[in-house]
């Protein structure tokens, strides 16, 4: 892989980590710690609450792996390896990349694990 095409896929993934900081911004609040109080909050709200902080602590830990895995992407940029399969080590099609520049196995090796 070139020098211009490791650029874009840099810049790609520098990309996704803004959107997905700003995103971790905006959902702190969602984790907050549900009130037990029935007299401000009815039975049912309180559950409706509860599931809904569990969503978010959901999303929150899928957006901790998505960072670990643009933070892999990066250190794979800087060492040469981006773009070579993890498992054998052979080249990931240019257009699996683009798609999802974070993917750390090739199609038959991904396809094998399944």
């Amino acid at each position: 892989m070139n020098r211009e095409e490791l650029s874009r896929f840099r810049t790609q993934i520098m990309a996704l980590a803004t959107a997905l900081d700003e995103t971790e911004t905006t959902a702190d609040s969602a984790t907050d710690t549900v009130t037990l109080d029935q007299s401000a909050v009815g039975r049912v709200s309180r559950i409706d609450a509860l599931q809904q902080q569990q969503m978010a602590l959901e999303a929150q830990r899928r957006r901790a792996l998505q960072r670990k895995q643009i933070d892999g992407a990066l250190r794979r940029i800087d060492s040469g390896d981006f773009g070579d399969c993890y498992i054998c080590g052979e080249p990931i099609a240019l257009a699996r990349l683009q798609l999802n520049p974070l993917l750390t196995r090739c199609l038959h090796c991904a396809e094998s694990d399944s």
